[in-house]
């Protein structure tokens, strides 16, 4: 089964985890394009098409976005809740990919409309795995609406 070819979108605010995240999914030949932006605001500026995300630059919107919940500005609730409220995007699976394991964090993740709550591991063999997993669950397995 093919992958479908659509953009992911990471929101996450460390730059040793997003280098961890981009060398996870080459080691897994991810191909599709992969866009980071760095906190909540920066993710409502891409989707919304604002500032330097404004057209002519304006991105393609993603098939898939994973969310960091802490983040600086607007942390990955509030943007996820924002996401969420929006016709125009609430589609758009979100799949929260957070250090916390409190369940009252994914408890209000699932209530904000997140489609998915996965802990960060805490090795590269680990993030491997779950980029593996996502990739053949969200872009193999199921049809996303674009």
């Amino acid at each position: 089964m093919r992958a479908q070819k659509v953009d992911i979108l990471i929101a996450e605010d460390d730059p040793d985890d997003r280098l961890l995240v981009r060398d996870a999914l080459r080691e897994c030949n991810f191909r599709n394009p992969i866009h980071f932006v760095s906190d909540g605001e920066e993710l409502l500026d891409y989707l919304f098409q604002r500032g330097r995300y404004a057209p002519p630059q304006a991105p393609a919107p993603p098939g898939i976005i994973l969310l960091d919940l802490n983040m600086p500005r607007k942390d990955g609730r509030e943007a996820l809740a924002e996401i969420k409220t929006d016709p125009k995007l609430r589609s758009i699976p979100i799949i929260v990919l957070s250090t916390t394991t409190a369940t009252a964090d994914i408890r209000q993740s699932y209530q904000l409309g997140a489609n998915s709550f996965i802990t960060k591991p805490s090795s590269f063999n680990g993030l491997v795995r779950i980029m593996r997993t996502i990739h053949k669950y969200w872009l193999k397995t199921v049809r996303l609406p674009i």
